[in-house]
């Protein structure tokens, strides 16, 4: 009889001895006590000497209430946080107090800072901070002022220092030993990225710019049509409490050496890793299925504070997310740091699946498209982030504004990741320089071609490209207002300008092949105009001809009605027509056609785009024609009003309310609602929202800190999504 097959056993965790001294310090939350007692070994059998007359430290101020002078000094008044919290290559103060005045010529002491586990001297893990004037640091110390038995010590961290949370001490020089103050966690001290100081990589000399892109809390988040754009708040919450810890929290899960987490371009990178789920449970899990059964909807979230809250909380990754949720909460992280960061979207950005700067769109020989044979989709619009810093890594003025994106689209060196990838790089066409700045110029430089494939052989030959479709239009928003701001222009040169040229071929050199054959443009021109539909509504779709030649054409047309994911995915086909248009020389046509809500209501999904593709051939000269035009429908709007007086510690009402105007109920409807500094995320659940019925929630908030801010609210149910609400406010103190 055979023996058994033992069981499967787990692989042994394999040490780091033999290799390394000790393990790489990874873990910001944890870090051995540093002893109260440092013997210089000169110590008898009984221990150290009574040490009476040797300075001893009886209190230890880290001066970090907001009305003390470090918060307001480093722009870090605004974190909800009981610690000090202050900005590097800056100088902040905290105040000591001995048991007697302090002598100078007589007294040695230092103030010494500790970060990770095995703290040393040489990986800039341990600081040791000397008010002496002849002792050298890599952090600057001196006496701001000595005042009977108080000292008030100034310190400057190093502006390429370590970000993170440093452990506080205060060390004493005696004949015997070094004495010093007990682990308090009270002393310790979170040091961030400084883009007010000159010696920073992430230094930003803007001052619009920089009030917005780190000290901003409310963003909005561009979605919909180029030419039909809809916006939405979001709650960034950088300040709001946990969320520091959660950013830390998202490195330490990251198993990031310490030692690295002073280089913006690294923390940059290991964030666009971190903040999907996809293969180090990250975050947010992606999910662009239209079931969220076992979490929240993408379009159901205000804010980042709830997500990172639960996620440092749950230690495992948020469901669900799709692109402006990974840009969003990526940019609180950034912010939140101290590194400056904005959400930017790209219209009809080119997800292509072969790294060409070609997606291909193939018809049959009558010019109708191959919808199983065409694969490459246009996402609709897709949001990714822009981070400030400098890159001493490349060549001089590459540096600045840098594209990073979480969406887990393709992976980066074995990860699902993207960037930091130089934005003036992706302009010029240097793609090689890292990182991953092939992908973002093909998201916004890749042309649609078109191909005919011939049934008896299946090769392919190029009938029309279309080199202005993909990216064209990148937005963000304005500094210190809520408008947007067109900056397609940063990302790349005036369509068919001679630079624009030069820049695909420097691409081309780099290995991103597009389509070289030009196909004559057809003498019948097609486009269908833009039109404003509201979800429900009943409209007409216009395909308007005009023939430039002096002949007579005649053109068979396919036109095609899709319900589409913003992803460009199609979900079904609701409408399907295929006219034949007969044009006299030198004349416009119009034709009309009939949508009806019952056509494609029942088969909306998720973010209520309708595709139309029309494509044709001319009969007399075999010439293909095509235009698109995404519609997106417009949902309608949530009411949020505040009343009662707006003033700190004082209860005040919100109220979110919402009719339901279309003729059928609305089942297992979220509404959630959050403001920065009022009211922390909250949400009710509605079973059901019968036809023409009306919900209202009234929720009393006590704000706790004064001015501006805003409410923001969501409703979100299977049948409707991206209904959004804000009420603007200001807070007296």
């Amino acid at each position: 009889m055979s023996n058994p097959e033992p069981a499967a056993q787990p692989p042994p965790q394999v040490s780091h001895r033999g290799r390394s001294a000790a393990p790489i310090a990874s873990s910001n939350a944890e870090g051995e006590e540093v002893p109260e007692f440092d013997s210089f070994g000169i110590i008898g059998p009984r221990g150290p000497p009574p040490l009476r007359e040797f300075l001893d430290i009886w209190d230890v101020n880290m001066l970090r209430r907001p009305d003390e002078v470090n918060t307001p000094q480093h722009s870090t008044h605004l974190y909800a946080s009981d610690h000090l919290i202050v900005r590097r290559g800056q100088e902040f103060q905290l105040k000591v107090t001995f048991d007697r005045p302090y002598k100078p010529s007589d007294d040695q002491f230092a103030v010494e800072f500790v970060i990770g586990g095995s703290p040393q001297y040489s990986k800039g893990t341990y600081i040791p901070v000397s008010v002496a004037k002849d002792r050298q640091s890599p952090w600057a110390g001196r006496v701001v002022d000595s005042t009977d038995n108080v000292v008030t010590v100034g310190i400057t961290p190093a502006p390429d220092c370590i970000v993170g949370k440093w452990r506080t001490y205060v060390a004493v020089v005696t004949p015997y030993g070094i004495r010093r103050t007990r682990r308090d966690e009270s002393r310790d001290l979170y040091v961030l990225f400084n883009a007010w100081a000159t010696g920073d990589s992430v230094f930003l000399d803007d001052a619009d710019e920089r009030e917005e892109c780190v000290l901003n809390e409310v963003g909005v988040i561009y979605h919909g049509a180029y030419d039909d754009m809809s916006e939405r708040p979001w709650n960034f919450g950088q300040f709001d409490y946990g969320v520091l810890d959660a950013c830390l929290f998202i490195m330490d899960k990251a198993a990031m050496p310490i030692t690295n987490r002073g280089d913006a371009i690294k923390v940059a990178r290991k964030a666009s890793a971190m903040l999907n789920s996809h293969d180090d449970d990250g975050v947010l899990v992606g999910n662009w299925s239209g079931d969220y059964t076992y979490g929240v909807a993408p379009t159901s979230w205000t804010g980042s504070t709830e997500i990172l809250l639960n996620y440092s909380s749950s230690k495992t990754p948020v469901c669900y997310a799709q692109c402006w949720v990974y840009a969003a909460v990526f940019n609180t992280f950034l912010r939140c740091l101290g590194i400056p960061a904005r959400v930017v979207t790209n219209f009809f950005s080119a997800h292509d699946n072969d790294g060409n700067l070609k997606t291909d769109v193939i018809l049959d020989e009558n010019g109708r498209i191959d919808k199983h044979r065409t694969k490459d989709s246009i996402w609709n619009y897709h949001c990714w982030n822009e981070c400030y810093m400098s890159r001493p890594d490349l060549p001089q003025g590459f540096g600045g504004w840098q594209a990073v994106d979480a969406t887990p689209q393709e992976t980066s060196d074995g990860m699902y990741r993207c960037g930091p990838a130089s934005v003036q790089a992706i302009k010029h066409g240097q793609i090689c320089f890292p990182f991953d700045a092939p992908f973002l110029f093909a998201e916004v430089n890749s042309d649609v071609v078109f191909y005919s494939r011939n049934p008896r052989d299946g090769t392919l030959d190029p009938v029309k490209v279309n080199s202005s479709h993909v990216g064209r239009m990148v937005v963000t928003k304005v500094p210190g207002q809520d408008a947007r701001r067109d900056i397609t222009d940063q990302y790349k040169f005036p369509e068919g300008s001679p630079e624009e040229r030069t820049v695909l071929e420097k691409a081309e050199e780099y290995g991103c092949h597009r389509e070289k054959a030009t196909p004559p443009e057809a003498d019948v021109e097609l486009d269908m105009p833009l039109m404003e539909v509201r979800v429900g509504d009943d409209f007409e779709l216009k395909l308007e001809f005009n023939n430039t030649s002096d002949q007579a054409r005649t053109v068979d047309v396919y036109v095609s009605g899709n319900v589409v994911y913003y992803t460009g995915v199609t979900s079904s086909e609701f409408l399907f027509k295929t006219p034949r248009v007969i044009l006299d020389p030198k004349k416009a046509e119009k034709q009309v056609m009939e949508v009806r809500s019952q056509d494609y209501m029942r088969k909306l999904v998720e973010q209520a785009n309708l595709h139309f593709i029309a494509t044709g051939k001319v009969k007399e000269t075999g010439q293909i024609i095509t235009s698109m035009r995404v519609v997106t429908l417009h949902t309608p709007k949530l009411s949020v009003e505040v009343s009662g007086l707006a003033k700190v510690s004082e209860e005040m009402m919100v109220t979110v309310e919402f009719t339901n105007p279309f003729k059928f109920n609305l089942e297992d409807v979220y509404v959630r609602v959050e403001g920065p500094g009022v009211m922390p995320p909250k949400y009710k659940h509605y079973s059901l929202i019968t036809a023409g019925s009306s919900l209202t929630w009234t929720e009393g908030v006590t704000p706790r800190r004064a001015g501006p801010t805003k409410l923001m609210a969501s409703l979100d149910c299977a049948a409707l999504r991206q209904v959004y609400g804000q009420a603007q406010l200001t807070v007296k103190p």
